[in-house]
């Protein structure tokens, strides 16, 4: 026996001393302990599966463009395309000035095998899908939202929201985005949003159009901000800007920003550059 050290036997008989009501108490409330912090545990990490916690001062983080949707350019050849060039201002973005000198993000605007996706006809047109699933007054707020962010960039191009869906050129839907797994990662991740495009052949005139999912889960400014943001990369900002103050910053923020002098030099730009959307087909050889 190790010097000083007092008797196993001196424990053990301590612990026989309590009385067994309190054993019991102290063994329900570890139990207790235990199934609450078990609980803690799996609901903070669905949180964080559900919103894509980015840091502490942000959640819901957009992977709408983080892999570009396939380019779909059947039945014709990539070979028809004509060459890139790029069209006439539209008439809001030329009066556009931006007298903060306040830069933007083109660096960030990925380009696609055609160019740039810009709008050549307007007005864009816009058809919002009323939602069905839910009561009419909720249907109605959420198709308000989203005219409200149709609205905001109508200021710098020509929007215009169409009762058809096979006449528009950018289709909002309150639908789930699906699933999307992340590079070197199996784990499947929801997302708040997606835009995706694809193109076709009209008349011998290269064209294409978007389709957006803004998540049910999305309400209030935030829903606001997640129709304002995919709007914008429909309109031609295929990327994202690294600042909280801009509307396509690539991460949804806790008190979302309007859209930003950033956000219409960038548009600006991108209307700028030259593709082949909007331009004759070249017949193949």
């Amino acid at each position: 026996m190790v010097p000083n050290q007092q008797p196993l036997t001196t424990n053990h008989q301590t612990t026989t001393n309590i009385p067994t009501s309190l054993i019991w108490q102290r063994l329900l409330a570890f139990i207790g302990l235990a199934i609450i912090t078990g609980l803690l545990f799996i609901l903070t990490n669905v949180q964080s599966f559900a919103d894509f916690s980015y840091s502490p001062s942000f959640s819901t983080k957009y992977y709408d463009i983080t892999n570009l949707p396939p380019i779909t350019l059947a039945p014709y050849h990539p070979t028809t395309l004509a060459s890139p060039k790029p069209h006439p201002l539209p008439s809001t973005l030329m009066r556009w000035q931006d007298t903060t000198n306040s830069g933007d993000y083109f660096s960030q605007v990925a380009t696609t095998p055609v160019g740039y996706l810009v709008w050549s006809q307007f007005p864009v047109k816009v058809y919002i899908e009323t939602p069905s699933t839910i009561d009419p007054k909720q249907a109605q707020a959420w198709v308000n939202s989203v005219l409200q962010a149709v609205q905001e960039w109508s200021a710098y191009l020509p929007l215009q929201v169409v009762e058809k869906q096979e006449v528009a050129d950018i289709t909002v839907i309150r639908k789930t985005p699906p699933l999307q797994k992340l590079p070197n990662s199996n784990i499947p991740r929801a997302r708040s949003a997606q835009t995706t495009y694809e193109f076709y052949n009209n008349k011998n005139i290269l064209y294409h159009r978007f389709t957006i999912l803004l998540s049910p889960s999305q309400t209030g400014q935030y829903l606001l901000a997640a129709a304002r943001h995919e709007l914008g990369h429909a309109l031609g900002i295929w990327g994202h800007s690294q600042l909280q103050s801009d509307s396509l910053y690539f991460s949804q923020v806790r008190n979302p920003p309007p859209i930003s002098a950033r956000d219409v030099n960038t548009l600006k730009r991108v209307y700028e550059q030259p593709t082949c959307l909007g331009w004759t087909l070249q017949r193949t050889i």
